[in-house]
């Protein structure tokens, strides 16, 4: 949370290192958005691949994001750019 919270803030005011906030709320996000969608699919049960409930449009829905918006270890290769850590 506190690194979405930075990243919003830090688009919100226009800080200096927007890039670096976005890189790191996007890579504890992404892997973290499905996680709790899988997580939500196996508390349903059976009733979570049905029509009946919507949770598997939220797995479907987070999966789709991490690939569209770049995976987490795609977020962390750029911030390692972003903050000169590269390997040797």
């Amino acid at each position: 949370r506190a690194a979405a919270r930075n990243a919003a803030d830090t688009l919100a005011t226009g800080g200096d290192d927007i890039d670096v906030a976005v890189a790191v709320a996007q890579a504890f996000a992404a892997p973290v958005a499905v996680h709790a969608a899988e997580e939500a699919l196996q508390l349903h049960g059976g009733i979570g691949m049905t029509w009946e409930h919507p949770v598997h449009l939220y797995l479907k829905r987070a999966k789709a994001d991490a690939i569209a918006y770049g995976t987490a270890g795609a977020h962390r290769e750029a911030l390692a750019e972003l903050v000169d850590l590269r390997a040797p």
